[in-house]
């Protein structure tokens, strides 16, 4: 339920619990003015019975009132921590291309490098860096506008420049010493 619907539905509540407390107020002045009357046991009764319906209907929306009110802070504080939560990590995304940057372009110059050390045409060259993003032959044929076996024929002719078996060779080649594990001193690269 959206925030302005429940405040909505707590306005709601609040008229409806004060118009059937309105009604049993009217219901027991009327039955106490009648009580002293010769009025008829039934009629009584009746009156009796719509005081009752009245004040149990006001304290049903009542409680209504605050059951939303109490859904309402916790969804608020929920949505408060979310914020808290999203502003956290934006910082920390903001601080890590901050502290990764150089290495990212440093990368990036070190693969262009390779792959000019490979020969690779322009675009092979292109097909490859998709490759590494992770791109599918078809998404690199659509991004690049050609057909995928266009792009097919461009990777496999990237490998063999290369002596690579396939895109997972290529991966590796570029990321193997990127993702030694901390731990393993051993196989850190010298």
């Amino acid at each position: 339920m959206s925030p302005s619907s429940e405040g909505r539905e707590q306005r709601l509540a609040g008229v409806l619990a004060a118009l059937f407390g309105s009604v049993a107020l009217l219901a027991a002045v009327d039955l106490a003015g009648d009580a002293g009357s010769a009025v008829g046991l039934v009629h009584l009764a009746v009156e009796a019975g719509v005081v009752v319906v009245g004040l149990a209907g006001s304290v049903w929306m009542v409680t209504r009132v605050r059951a939303l009110a109490s859904e309402h802070r916790a969804l608020a504080a929920h949505a408060d921590r979310l914020a808290r939560r999203l502003v956290d990590s934006e910082q920390e995304a903001a601080r890590w291309r901050q502290e990764a940057g150089d290495l990212i372009a440093g990368l990036g110059d070190a693969i262009d490098r390779q792959l000019d050390r490979w020969g690779l045409s322009p675009a092979e060259k292109e097909v490859a860096l998709l490759l590494l993003k992770g791109l599918s032959h078809k998404e690199i044929g659509a991004l690049r506008d050609v057909s995928e076996a266009t792009v097919r024929q461009q990777a496999r002719s990237l490998y063999a420049k290369a002596g690579l078996e396939g895109r997972h060779d290529l991966a590796a080649f570029f990321l193997e010493d990127l993702l030694v594990p901390r731990s393993n001193p051993a196989a850190r690269p010298k």
